[in-house]
């Protein structure tokens, strides 16, 4: 299950948004061995487009470098489907590499409702968990 403030449930619909007709893609950090996000980090897409993302490999380096030497792991990796469901893709079960993380999807095909699903994703097997969204 996926634990989440209304905060930070909020920056990743925003981020979403903003980036539509593009995918949007992120990260969001925490303490290490304690699955608790806390650290928003938006991140570019390095491929600018409404079917795929990809993180940009020196951001993506440097956050993670961040990362370890704030004791922190990628909690929530996050990023936005612009015309289908918040289902993770053939893609984006193969490029799952952090077997800890929660991967939250989100959907801006209908921007009046607000489609925000986690899964985890281990060894190609995707697994839906519940999100619990905290009040602020």
């Amino acid at each position: 299950m996926l634990t989440i403030s209304a905060e930070l449930q909020s920056k990743i619909l925003a981020h979403a948004s903003a980036d539509h007709p593009d995918e949007a893609c992120g990260v969001i950090a925490g303490p290490a061995g304690r699955d608790r996000p806390e650290r928003f980090i938006p991140m570019l897409n390095a491929e600018r487009s409404p079917t795929f993302y990809r993180f940009d490999s020196l951001e993506q380096l440097r956050v993670w470098r961040e990362m370890d030497d704030r004791d922190e792991e990628p909690i929530v990796i996050y990023h936005s489907h612009t015309a289908t469901e918040a289902y993770p893709s053939r893609t984006d079960i193969a490029y799952a590499s952090e077997p800890g993380a929660h991967y939250v999807l989100v959907s801006t095909r209908n921007p009046d409702l607000a489609e925000f699903r986690s899964f985890r994703i281990v060894d190609g097997t995707v697994t839906e968990e519940e999100v619990t969204v905290e009040p602020e």
